[in-house]
């Protein structure tokens, strides 16, 4: 892996910095192909134990990063949600899933240091699953439980398990999709050609309205006796 020539900053900046560079270090190797060492030096950072300084862990430091990203899509849902509320919604399915979707494509829009995070908990989600209970669990998806909510309100002809087997397919369908548009037009030009369409987004929901709504086949409805 390549490193940076080490840079001069605070305890701030340099906890800044970590963070984004484990991240991308992360989302390109996975969790295990990333060492302590890895980070250290690709944060131009001289001092080896500069990462147990600051976060105590490899652990900590990638609960801190699942926090990091679990909170702004949570805010940005929730604020979606209140907005709709206000206007005396939801009303329709769609209204409730772009509140749903949209946070979570525009992490892979608006990050500063460019788009890590989706394909970062890919990873963490993959092969650590029990780091993600820990740090994220039922602590920051209060959001995700709204739209549920309003999913069960919406669609109460649709058998409460199945509904949320299919929520449950809507969010890690989500994350996956968003991760492949993450990563560089390089790495994946395939990819690339599909987000040029300007319709991407919006036939992406289409595809996730269509599953919402489907009526459960007799096969689902006998199995779910």
């Amino acid at each position: 892996m390549s490193t940076l020539k080490p840079v001069r900053s605070d305890g701030r900046e340099t906890k800044v910095r970590m963070k984004a560079v484990a991240q991308r270090l992360f989302a390109q190797h996975g969790i295990d192909g990333v060492t302590v060492a890895d980070i250290v030096a690709a944060a131009g950072q001289r001092n080896k134990a500069s990462l147990q300084y600051h976060f105590g862990s490899k652990d900590e430091l990638i609960g801190e990063l699942l926090v990091d990203g679990a909170q702004k899509v949570d805010a940005f849902r929730l604020a979606l949600l209140d907005q709709m509320a206000a206007d005396g919604g939801p009303r329709h399915v769609r209204d409730v899933l772009d509140a749903f979707v949209r946070p979570v494509y525009q992490l892979t829009v608006t990050e500063a240091e460019g788009s890590t995070y989706l394909r970062f908990l890919s990873n963490v989600q993959l092969t650590h699953r029990e780091l993600f209970r820990a740090y994220i669990g039922a602590k920051w998806n209060t959001g995700y439980r709204r739209c549920l909510e309003h999913f069960r309100n919406l669609l109460a002809h649709i058998p409460t398990p199945v509904l949320e087997q299919r929520m449950s397919l809507v969010a890690i369908y989500t994350t996956t999709v968003f991760s492949i548009k993450e990563a560089p037009a390089d790495d994946a030009p395939a990819s690339s050609r599909l987000w040029t369409r300007k319709f991407t987004l919006d036939n992406i929901l289409d595809t996730y309205e269509a599953m919402l709504v489907c009526v459960p086949s007799a096969g689902t409805l006998e199995k779910l006796k």
